[in-house]
């Protein structure tokens, strides 16, 4: 569902997938998997760990077609929107194209308005200017077996899909990330900064253990992803 002040407004039918069947789909293919995950000197944690939050801008390093594949070559949040000026939030993976920004608290707000549905944390990594066919990969280390709940963490200027997979599998098939348009602001460059969160996007089966999880840009793109949440809802039948 997604919430608004708390509360709910509109609710999504969730998916469920066959844990039996996902079982056959995430054999094991990191041995095949070039990428690492993701460390710097902030972040030396490695794989990130679910249940828990997935952090979007964490994902592994490997580059172009192994850990994440982008529309273009110029990074249009770190050292480009965000000045080149040698701190950590406005130089974060400079170098890599993947679009990355952060969310600012400032007067006049920008990330801090009065329109977000929810609010953000300040100052918080997130992956944006995303395009259809875009995709980012993270190595995880799931801690316990079972069906996991999702829900994102994000801002889309117009009705965007995503989708999941896990160790290359699609497993949520297209996933609609409502519009964040609020035609009350004024702005226009501000409509890619109202923030929600649906907590209910989804369930997706996981083993236990070392696998990747691929987010996907699946159609109309013009999304903001800070995080993906994963909530153990259920443990396999023994």
């Amino acid at each position: 569902m997604i919430k608004k002040n708390g509360l709910p407004i509109l609710s999504f039918g969730i998916i469920i997938l066959s844990f039996g069947y996902l079982q056959s789909c995430q054999s094991n293919k990191l041995k095949d998997y070039k990428g690492t995950p993701f460390a710097d000197v902030q972040y030396t944690a490695g794989a990130q760990i679910i249940p828990g939050k997935l952090q979007c801008e964490f994902y592994d390093l490997g580059g172009e077609g192994i850990a994440f594949h982008d529309t273009d070559s110029i990074n249009s949040g770190s050292g480009r929107l965000n000045p080149a000026d040698g701190t950590y939030l406005n130089e974060f993976r400079i170098d890599e194209p993947v679009d990355i920004s952060y969310t600012k608290f400032r007067d006049p707000a920008i990330d801090n308005t009065p329109f977000n549905l929810v609010q953000p944390e300040k100052d918080q990594l997130y992956v944006g200017w995303t395009k259809p066919g875009e995709w980012t990969k993270y190595t995880v280390n799931v801690t316990e077996a079972g069906t996991y709940q999702l829900g994102i963490m994000f801002t889309s200027n117009k009705d965007g899909k995503i989708s999941v997979a896990v160790n290359d599998v699609d497993v949520t098939g297209p996933l609609l990330i409502p519009s964040t348009f609020v035609a009350a602001d004024t702005i226009p460059w501000r409509q890619w900064h109202h923030w929600n969160y649906i907590d209910r996007l989804a369930n997706i089966d996981l083993k236990k253990g070392l696998q990747t999880i691929t987010l996907h840009t699946a159609d109309i793109g013009d999304m903001n992803y800070d995080y993906i949440n994963f909530e153990l809802v259920s443990a396999p039948l023994k």
